[in-house]
């Protein structure tokens, strides 16, 4: 029965611990290469009132070059303050294992785009590209991250990555910590 339970335990724990399925929202393969990009998660929400943040990651590879999406979804019923990216923007994403992982734009000035809608919220959408750097793709495919700081062309905003997050936004639930973990195989070979 105690190896019936350890064979239990350590099945369980592989799947828990088993890569995620790879899903593209777009694979496409020409005479330019191939380009891959990941179907967005969200890795951090913040809903407070009539105000919400919803930050998504999507990993991209152009001709095996692999890259970090990042979009920012705000919406409230009050003035949006404005972030913008330049070239100077990064992503710093502090590991478990205290390793900090910089991430460096790849865009010059981009302050995202202001969309109305019927109900009276102003929403702004900002996207930004943001390239790895050699030597660091290791350490995110090994250990989750704890947390993050995007630094803007203003500001800088740090941001706690939780280990689950059930989403207001769709109700599906999401391991942003895990996030490289679980699909940088999916556009790195």
């Amino acid at each position: 029965m105690k190896n019936f339970i350890l064979i239990v335990t350590l099945l369980y724990n592989l799947n828990i611990n088993a890569q995620k399925p790879c899903e593209f929202s777009v694979n496409v393969t020409d005479s330019l290469g191939t380009y891959k990009e990941t179907k967005s998660a969200i890795v951090h929400e913040f809903v407070f009132g009539n105000t919400s943040k919803h930050i998504f990651f999507a990993l991209t590879s152009t001709n095996d070059m692999p890259l970090l999406s990042l979009l920012i979804l705000q919406k409230s019923k009050d003035f949006l303050k404005i972030n913008c990216f330049d070239k100077n923007s990064r992503i710093y994403l502090q590991l478990e294992n205290n390793k900090v992982i910089t991430l460096i734009a790849s865009e010059e000035e981009n302050c995202g785009t202001p969309v109305n809608d019927d109900l009276g919220f102003n929403n702004r959408i900002l996207s930004g590209t943001f390239y790895f750097l050699k030597g660091t793709i290791d350490d995110l495919k090994t250990s989750p991250v704890s947390s993050m700081r995007i630094k803007f062309s203003t500001e800088t905003q740090d941001f706690i990555i939780k280990k689950e997050l059930v989403s207001e936004l769709d109700q599906k639930t999401y391991f942003p910590s895990n996030y490289f973990i679980d699909f940088l195989s999916c556009v790195i070979d």
